[in-house]
């Protein structure tokens, strides 16, 4: 039987190629461009060729490279038209999902469609939900909570801790510097109206004395302070995955990268004790897949 090469290396090289780009293929697998060109060294020592021209800035497939691609990428299709095939069967249904409307907007939403895409023939009800579901009265399924993961009547999965960075807009920074934490205190902090000793502990953890020279403006919500500071408002501290849609099209940026964990996470919850549908399953492993990729993708990019 012949050796076949690492299925990841195939996997990156497949998206390599497709993509034309080590940086845009390191985006969609949620590594960096050096894991990105390790995998492809990797695969061409493997089969004893060049798959790719290394050019300034760029990379451009061999005549060997490109047909390589061509029988994978089609090897790609066959195994998962494969997968769907064989999962149908077992992951149809409905799934009702109640989810904060920060988190669905901010997060959920933009990355939606890789979940319909995977799975079309799941009919999904969402629902836009602030408090807790009483899921003995209710037809929701599953939600996704914040929080410190007690609440009773419930089974809950940790999908991730929250943290906080500072964000604002690029123009705020046209005409004052910031070079160290203490910067920020020249500017007007936004906050949370229900969490307002969210800007002294973040200055505690950098060691800066508290002490804001612009004062404060608080909003009802994450949401609300996001959005004021993508304006120019000022400066709010946000989870940097519920804005990362803004700080990829340069409306907000992050003037210090230090990364404050809030003692409450987001939880995967349902009703105790109740069996999981097969649309329930399939929900379960996306969402819980895809934030460890992601996180696993931020702690990469952070080491």
């Amino acid at each position: 039987m012949i050796r076949l090469p690492p299925l990841k290396a195939l996997q990156v090289f497949e998206a390599a190629g497709r993509t034309g780009s080590f940086q845009a293929a390191a985006k969609e697998l949620y590594v960096t461009p050096s894991a990105i060109s390790h995998q492809v060294k990797a695969l061409e020592d493997f089969l004893g060729i060049e798959l790719f021209e290394r050019r300034t800035r760029k990379v451009v497939l061999t005549l060997t490279g490109a047909a390589y691609l061509e029988s994978i990428s089609s090897a790609f299709m066959h195994m998962e038209v494969a997968t769907q095939r064989a999962s149908s069967a077992h992951s149809g249904g409905e799934l009702k999902l109640a989810v904060a409307p920060a988190f669905l907007d901010r997060w959920l939403l933009p990355r939606f469609h890789d979940f319909t895409n995977r799975h079309p023939d799941i009919e999904l009800d969402i629902h836009s939900s602030i408090g807790e579901i009483d899921f003995k009265q209710s037809n929701i399924d599953m939600a996704v909570y914040f929080g410190e993961g007690q609440w009773e009547g419930v089974e809950c999965q940790l999908l991730r801790p929250s943290y906080l960075v500072p964000v604002c807009a690029p123009i705020l920074l046209e005409q004052e510097k910031v070079m160290e934490p203490a910067d920020l205190l020249k500017f007007r902090l936004l906050q949370v109206k229900k969490r307002p000793d969210e800007w002294t502990s973040w200055f505690q953890l950098t060691e800066t004395p508290f002490h804001p020279s612009q004062g404060t403006i608080s909003f009802s919500n994450g949401m609300n302070t996001a959005n004021a500071a993508a304006k120019g408002l000022g400066i709010a501290l946000t989870d940097p995955s519920l804005v990362s849609e803004e700080i990829d099209q340069g409306d907000l940026m992050i003037p210090i990268d230090v990364i404050m964990q809030l003692s409450k996470s987001f939880y995967l919850v349902s009703q105790k004790n109740r069996p999981l549908t097969p649309a329930m399953t399939v929900f379960r492993d996306w969402i819980t897949q895809r934030m460890a990729a992601e996180i696993s993708a931020a702690e990469t990019l952070a080491g």
